[in-house]
């Protein structure tokens, strides 16, 4: 399946759309049967497996696409019948991202108080791509 970049400023045509779909679909697919057989970090090892080896001239600057593809990836799986919650959402576009050769970090957080919760979302060069949560989750962890 050929890779869509979103050039910022234009919008995709209704091909790319359909193909960028298509993307999410299968890596939603690919993210929930690895999560069933192996260790999140094994998972993320599959997800950004045969990607780009990521260069410091490619990876510069495309903030914007990060937060783009953050963006489809969320509203297409709220479509979607299942589990989409925040994790599923930050492997799904772990993988995306890995794809056009974008270093990115799943960050998982927790807060304990008033009640235990938990919550993932995907940082590219420190600024977050999927909503962080309210402030209120302190970093356990970056894969």
């Amino acid at each position: 399946m050929p890779v869509v970049h979103r050039t910022p400023g234009r919008r995709l045509s209704t091909t790319d759309r359909v193909r960028l779909v298509a993307e999410i679909v299968a890596a939603y697919a690919q993210a929930r049967r690895a999560l069933r057989r192996v260790p999140i970090a094994s998972v993320l090892s599959i997800l950004r497996s045969q990607s780009p080896s990521i260069s410091e001239s490619l990876a510069t600057g495309r903030i914007d696409e990060a937060r783009q593809l953050g963006k489809a990836v969320t509203r297409t799986l709220a479509l979607l019948p299942g589990d989409t919650r925040c994790l599923t959402r930050s492997l799904v576009l772990t993988r995306l991202l890995a794809r056009r050769g974008i270093p990115a970090k799943l960050v998982i957080g927790a807060r304990a108080a008033p009640n235990f919760l938990a919550h993932a979302w995907v940082e590219y060069e420190g600024h977050p791509v999927l909503f962080p949560g309210d402030g209120s989750f302190g970093r356990l962890v970056e894969l």
